[in-house]
């Protein structure tokens, strides 16, 4: 079983399935963190909010105290009101009765004074009692929550307010006000539950909106794949639609109908390919097999020696190009060069010079080249490299063919030029082509097979050089340039 194959159970494959969940995650990611500073921002607010109308109500009990007043017990604030020298609360409401501070104070009394005017806020517990009241509608009891404080001093009262107190002359007075964190709470659960609804509303509709977006988006994919699947071997000529938007899509679409064009030239010149070496092939096959029965029909007459040598130089044709077509076939696999060596090309150009027959007309062959041209790549294909310009030149040379070798900065450059009849400019490029020939009236037995040129520029462009003819006056020049090596000495 493939590694991947428990994720495909659950990954989906669908392109708007995946950018829907895709959406529908980052939305997710963005919408928690959102809804946790909310929550966090409404619930300070709300502690906030408590802080402040507690700390009212504090000051509320303290004019009231200091008037000689008992605050009335119903407050929608839990408070109560201690004094040193007495053992139950001065006064106490909002929720405090629960705890039955009448018979004994809840929070503790004030141990030491403190400044008038003045007030705190910390954490303390609410003690739990044995006759505490269990049905407590505020659940204090046990529990931690902030207290607001401040102190009076009752010798700053009159006397009668002190008695209207009741609380002795020199009593320090503590007046508690409980923050309850209900009301924050209630708000922030609120808010949570309007947000969780709201953000699992949001992610459906981003997802819907994801999926249909992208399936809208994908249309003009789904169509290209349409037209695409139906172009075929034997009609290679179908295109896609490239969109008016200027998008991706136009994008895409230009590139296939582009691929699409290579392929269908590619295969139209190999069906070219094929139709001309099958033509090659069956003119030398005819006249070796015409020679060959026109000489067992007649073995009186014929003049054996004649035919064997007719049917050497047709099969020799026929090896020619077999060899040529077994090497384009290689140099179209792209194959590259392995090891590389360093070739010096004068040298292979001298050798070439002092070797190549030239028994058929009376030609000169010169090599020209100040210092050794040294090239990275395979010594044998660059033989047959210059031996095809060689051969080219020779066919169509009046008198002379000169090779020269030249080093310029990073580049070697050579040149095979002769003093034919040349090359017209239109047919600079088409002489490279496979099986051309610009002049189709002479004897194919003395033209060549028409491949040698374009063997030639395969092999420089597998060198990662280039061969072109460049025009002049006179004959034909065709140069090779290629990248240039340091000598071994060099290195």
């Amino acid at each position: 079983m493939n590694a991947t194959e428990p994720r495909r159970r659950w990954w989906p494959r669908s392109v708007r399935a995946r950018a829907a969940l895709a959406a529908a995650s980052t939305a997710a990611v963005i919408l928690v963190g959102i809804g946790w500073w909310v929550h966090r921002d409404v619930y300070r607010e709300g502690t906030q909010i408590a802080e402040e109308q507690a700390q009212e109500h504090l000051w509320a009990l303290v004019d009231q105290l200091n008037e000689g007043v008992v605050p009335v017990r119903r407050s929608a604030v839990p408070y109560e009101v201690v004094a040193t020298g007495r053992r139950s609360a001065v006064a106490y409401g909002g929720g405090m009765g629960d705890l039955d501070p009448g018979t004994r104070h809840v929070l503790p009394a004030p141990s030491e004074a403190r400044e008038s005017g003045g007030w705190t806020i910390r954490p303390i517990r609410i003690p739990v009692r044995r006759d505490d009241n269990p049905r407590d509608r505020f659940d204090m009891a046990g529990r931690t929550y902030m207290v607001m404080s401040t102190d009076i001093s009752a010798d700053e009262l009159s006397r009668d307010k002190a008695a209207a107190l009741g609380v002795a002359a020199d009593a320090q007075l503590r007046v508690y006000v409980v923050v309850l964190p209900h009301t924050a709470e209630a708000i922030t659960k609120t808010t949570d539950g309007l947000l969780l609804r709201a953000g699992l509303v949001s992610l459906v509709l981003i997802a819907a909106v994801a999926y249909f977006a992208v399936r809208i988006a994908l249309r003009p994919v789904e169509a290209i794949r349409v037209l695409t699947a139906s172009v075929t071997a034997s009609d290679p000529r179908e295109r896609v639609t490239v969109p008016a938007t200027g998008h991706e899509i136009t994008a895409l679409a230009t590139t296939i109908n582009t691929t699409l064009q290579r392929l269908d030239n590619a295969a139209a010149q190999q069906r070219r390919f094929v139709a001309d070496a099958a033509h090659e092939l069956r003119s030398p096959l005819t006249t070796l097999l015409a020679s060959l029965e026109v000489a067992l029909a007649y073995p009186e007459r014929t003049d054996w020696p004649a035919a064997a040598t007719t049917a050497a130089r047709q099969t020799r044709r026929l090896q020619a190009l077999a060899e040529d077509l077994l090497l384009l076939a290689r140099l179209d696999t792209r194959t590259p060069v392995a090891g590389p060596e360093t070739v010096d090309l004068t040298a292979v150009a001298s050798r070439l010079t002092e070797q190549y027959p030239l028994t058929e007309r009376p030609l000169t062959l010169t090599c020209d080249s100040t210092a050794p041209a040294h090239a990275h790549g395979n010594p044998d294909e660059y033989e047959r490299l210059l031996r095809n310009l060689i051969d080219n030149a020779a066919r169509h040379a009046a008198h002379r063919i000169q090779i020269t070798v030249r080093n310029q900065d990073a580049w070697l450059v050579l040149t095979v030029h002769d003093d034919g009849p040349g090359v017209p400019t239109e047919d600079a490029e088409r002489i490279f082509e496979r099986f051309v020939r610009l002049d189709d009236a002479r004897s194919r037995d003395h033209g060549g097979t028409g491949l040698g040129l374009a063997i030639a520029r395969d092999l420089a462009h597998r060198h990662r050089g280039t061969l072109t003819l460049t025009p002049r006056t006179l004959g034909a020049c065709f140069q090779l340039r290629l990248p240039r090596a340091p000598a071994p000495a060099e290195k």
